[in-house]
């Protein structure tokens, strides 16, 4: 298995910082970090953006557009992405990577749903026989490199999670933010919602 390094740079500009300043460095590593791409057609930003928009669409509160907007952020901080060899050949749990690197900057209501998106996948297309077929091709690879459908016992057990709906809200938009030359609001349109959520 390859060591993927944890990059602390994001972190150490945040610690300390005022609340405008760790907004200013959360987008700032995004722009940067976000220019690989997310799959064959879009980059990590545009995914973010795009996902973030579906769930200001959708009227969703700024924990869920906060958590939309920075639910793939694992993926940038172990530089895991398309034009890596090692892209979806292995499971690097990047929703637990991010959601646990957020945590002392955000509430649980944004974290706890972050680091569900993956399992939600999983339990969507255990529960709901079409979403499958409604998956991107490189979803549909990484819904196999994730562990697949889930056991009845496991569904069970994840139907217990706190913010499950949430979740499985932020899978949905997770789904649809994959669309080529899309337009969406600047990243800056949420602003406010991620200084509403930080703690």
């Amino acid at each position: 298995m390859t060591t993927h390094a944890l990059d602390q740079s994001l972190a150490e500009q945040m610690q300390g910082a005022t609340p405008d300043q760790k907004v200013d460095a959360l987008f700032a590593y995004i722009e940067q970090k976000g220019a690989s791409y997310y799959d064959e057609r879009v980059t990590q930003f545009e995914h973010a953006v795009q996902t973030a928009a579906l769930a200001k669409a959708a009227g969703g509160t700024a924990a869920q557009v906060t958590s939309a907007l920075l639910h793939d952020l694992g993926h940038l901080l172990v530089s895991e992405h398309n034009a890596d060899s090692d892209f979806l050949a292995e499971d690097l749990e990047h929703e637990v990577i991010g959601a646990t690197y957020l945590e002392p900057f955000f509430p649980p209501e944004v974290t706890v749903p972050i680091s569900l998106h993956v399992p939600s996948k999983r339990y969507l297309c255990t529960v709901d026989s079409d979403y499958y077929d409604s998956l991107s091709a490189a979803s549909k690879h990484s819904f196999a490199v994730q562990g697949g459908k889930m056991s009845d016992e496991e569904r069970v057990e994840f139907e217990k999670t706190p913010h499950l709906q949430f979740a499985v809200e932020l899978r949905r938009w997770d789904d649809g933010g994959k669309v080529v030359g899309l337009e969406v609001p600047a990243l800056e349109a949420y602003r406010d919602d991620v200084l509403a959520c930080l703690v």
